[in-house]
């Protein structure tokens, strides 16, 4: 039996809220809705690139490993973001591994069904485009934050980025809207564990933000943004 698939779940995608209702359904139909719990590994780096992914529901990292073994936390994908796409279209194996760190619900297509999609719907390339060009542009800047900026800078730069892709308001501060491990973040501003376990820490006894193993709220984000652009405070 088919179900029919509410075209709403793509209202704010990356790729295609620029469609009308009956577009977006359209594009639902021509894909493949799945659940991915908790740590499923939805494509693992090195894999022939052949999907194009947009997240529905939940939270997904994109990590990359390095010829050395070390691994950096590329990003966070959230509700609406493409992922895997760029890699797809360019006929490139997958440059990470996308691991589900919530429950989450994903659609994803066969690539050559999403060549069809953007023949159809020129639009949905251009925003394609779009996304991808920003998140070229966040590595560079991510890329400058390492050559120039002192660790507890980029750490707070880390914090931020996250506060505006996962925050959400709480009585405690804003918090971040999924379990994320100090190692990661320190991946994320590439430090080490140890540097951002003190950091944090001493944010703590300031009461800018409050961290446990999983968890962080950001309690004072006019001093975190301070310490992200001035690197000072």
């Amino acid at each position: 039996m088919t179900v029919e698939l509410d075209p709403s779940l793509l209202e704010g995608a990356d790729m295609f809220d620029v469609l009308d209702p009956d577009g977006r359904r359209e594009v639902l139909q021509a894909g493949l809705v799945r659940r991915l719990p908790q740590g499923k590994m939805v494509f693992a780096q090195g894999d022939p690139g052949a999907t194009c992914h947009t997240l529905l529901h939940g939270r997904v990292k994109i990590v990359q490993t390095r010829p050395d073994g070390a691994q950096s936390v590329i990003r966070f994908i959230g509700p609406g973001e493409m992922y895997g796409t760029v890699a797809a279209l360019m006929d490139k194996p997958f440059p990470a591994d996308a691991v589900a760190v919530l429950d989450s619900v994903e659609i994803y297509w066969p690539v050559a069904v999403m060549r069809q999609l953007m023949t159809r719907f020129p639009q949905v390339a251009m925003r394609s485009a779009a996304s991808a060009g920003e998140r070229l542009f966040e590595l560079q800047s991510r890329v400058g934050e390492l050559a120039g900026e002192k660790v507890e800078q980029r750490i707070a730069r880390a914090l931020v980025r996250l506060v505006r892709q996962a925050g959400r308001r709480t009585p405690e501060g804003v918090e971040i809207d999924f379990p994320i491990t100090r190692q990661e973040l320190a991946e994320m501003a590439g430090s080490t564990l140890h540097t951002v376990s003190r950091t944090l820490s001493a944010w703590d006894d300031r009461e800018i933000t409050a961290s446990s193993r999983r968890h962080i709220v950001v309690r004072k984000l006019h001093v975190l943004l301070d310490l992200a652009e001035q690197g000072a405070g």
